[in-house]
């Protein structure tokens, strides 16, 4: 199912890979543990992925399969010029690509590549907001997400507020 797993302080991060090209990075529950890498493209993900969750400033450089509408291409190249450690909301994204909010936290659910197109720096105004396609305040996704906003020194927020990873 996946080409590598990596352990992370919120659980895993799996890697899929198809054709020389990373296909998927997901976030699991602690209950997975590391795997092996099974190929070089999912071997060189996996210790960036770590590099990343070592040094928050760490920059990707991976082959990416294609993915995505044009749509939500255009809303994760938005998103990937977001710096670390700050935070933008759906409205302000939406608002520099001239969309809706809410076709923009779509596209932010489908993100193939989360952490790679960071994704979590996307909130809503009031609140948290979602994270890959959950909302469950005190659910795991949502614990991710929280955890990499701190990781990545996004200051005071929300997403501080009832992280399981405290």
């Amino acid at each position: 199912m996946f080409s590598a797993i990596v352990e992370a302080p919120f659980g895993a991060v799996g890697i899929r890979t198809d054709a020389g090209r990373v296909r998927e990075l997901v976030y699991l529950p602690p209950h997975f543990g590391a795997k092996e890498a099974l190929d070089p493209v999912a071997a060189l993900a996996a210790q960036q992925v770590g590099q990343y969750l070592r040094d928050p400033d760490f920059r990707f450089s991976l082959p990416l399969l294609e993915a995505g509408s044009v749509f939500q291409r255009k809303v994760w190249e938005a998103i990937a010029s977001i710096p670390r450690g700050t935070v933008r909301t759906y409205g302000q994204v939406a608002k520099h690509i001239g969309s809706a909010p809410r076709a923009v936290g779509q596209a932010c659910g489908a993100n193939w590549f989360p952490i790679i197109i960071p994704c979590h720096r996307v909130t809503a105004a009031g609140g948290l907001g979602g994270f890959s396609n959950h909302d469950d305040e005190n659910g795991f996704h949502l614990g991710v997400k929280r955890w990499l906003l701190a990781h990545e020194g996004a200051g005071k927020g929300p997403w501080q507020q009832q992280s399981i990873f405290n």
